[in-house]
């Protein structure tokens, strides 16, 4: 795992000491720019291009193959679908969209509610034993999203934060404790 000794025993600690309550401008700009997708029940493709893009630009060439048609049925299932699985599954039948991709996806429209599932985010988890599975944090499965979306809301209720906040905390945590390269 490519990280250094981790300073923290468990989450909680961690994100007493390294909680970062801001948004990062060009992201908080964007999540401006989307918020009224939860009202509409649904993105269009160029919205949904911006969102894939800024998560995951290598897959563009991918993302670009989903139809307007297709995306418009998708995200209307997706953001009207009553649990977090049926939401994921729908956006994730989508071309190019991982669990991870979804996730960010769900995070830009909603940031309260959501966080990135990101590499980073799940091997600092791993690394403080507040999850269990994939050490690697790669091809996450439903029921991982879920498990760690449980955790994020948790710890936003408690600390009055968003679910974002949470993530986002974690990933900057991950790159001051990383070394060497992320992707083997």
């Amino acid at each position: 795992m490519p990280l250094k000794r981790v300073p923290y025993r468990s989450l909680r600690t961690l994100l007493r000491r390294e909680l970062i309550r801001e948004e990062d401008a060009g992201t908080a700009a964007l999540i401006r720019r989307l918020a009224h997708v939860r009202r509409a029940g649904r993105f269009t493709r160029a919205e949904f291009l911006a969102m894939c893009r800024w998560k995951s630009p290598r897959a563009r060439r991918h993302y670009e193959r989903n139809t307007a048609a297709l995306i418009r049925r998708a995200s209307t299932a997706a953001l009207a679908a009553r649990d977090e699985r049926r939401r994921i599954e729908r956006l994730t039948a989508l071309r190019g969209v991982s669990v991870a991709t979804a996730s960010a996806i769900l995070t830009l429209i909603d940031p309260r509610r959501y966080g990135v599932l990101d590499i980073r985010c799940w091997q600092l988890l791993f690394s403080i034993r507040s999850v269990a599975a994939n050490p690697r944090g790669r091809a996450f499965t439903s029921p991982q999203w879920e498990q760690y979306l449980t955790r994020l809301r948790g710890h936003a209720r408690a600390l009055g934060v968003s679910a974002r906040m949470i993530e986002y905390t974690l990933f900057h945590c991950h790159r001051k404790l990383q070394r060497g390269r992320l992707y083997d």
